[in-house]
């Protein structure tokens, strides 16, 4: 097929992946929250609640991180850092793992992240939203919650992985002949 045959045949289905997306919004719209407890989890400040975290505002997004034990998570916050801001100016973000705060500050401060971080270590909260255990393993993801009446309730969630939408670097690879072939993220490219 020729360039000009196939960017058109590419351009239809990111078209029907632009529908596939609203139609993800819909049905998002029309799940039930879910109420979940205002769980207590560590930061370099100290304990601080769930309810704490929103900050001003009225939604929170919440990043189910791995840790520094994670090349994957890494490449996901590095990006994360990026849109920061952007991200704070619509909801509260933080990006939780089991790492103690002192050892997510010295990973943070190595690598100039600028989010807030907080410890899930020692809680149920990741077992209770669905990403892991201390004795299965963690599984990165993302949980929004939103305060209604007083209380917490998560309106989504999903898995994070290679490919899924939010991470560029796989978007980007998949471009190359060959996508991203046995490629796997590092902590230094050096």
């Amino acid at each position: 097929m020729n360039y000009a045959e196939g960017m058109r045949q590419i351009s239809a289905v990111r078209d029907r992946i632009a529908g596939l997306r609203e139609e993800i919004r819909k049905l998002q719209a029309a799940v039930e929250p879910h109420e979940v407890e205002d769980y207590v989890l560590e930061t370099e400040s100290g304990a601080v609640s769930l309810s704490t975290l929103f900050g001003d505002k009225d939604e929170l997004i919440v990043i189910h991180n791995m840790g520094r034990s994670c090349r994957y998570c890494t490449l996901w916050a590095d990006g994360f850092n990026g849109v920061y801001e952007h991200l704070a100016d619509r909801a509260a973000f933080v990006v939780t793992s089991p790492d103690p705060p002192a050892v997510q500050r010295g990973f943070a401060a190595g690598r100039g992240w600028r989010f807030p971080m907080a410890s899930h270590d020692g809680t149920r909260f990741a077992t209770d939203m669905g990403y892991g255990s201390e004795a299965e393993g963690w599984a990165p993801g993302v949980s929004v919650f939103r305060r209604r009446d007083g209380h917490i309730v998560r309106v989504s969630d999903t898995a994070l992985g290679p490919g899924d939408d939010f991470c560029s670097v796989w978007h980007f690879l998949d471009l190359l002949p060959g996508g991203a072939g046995d490629w796997e993220p590092r902590y230094r490219y050096d």
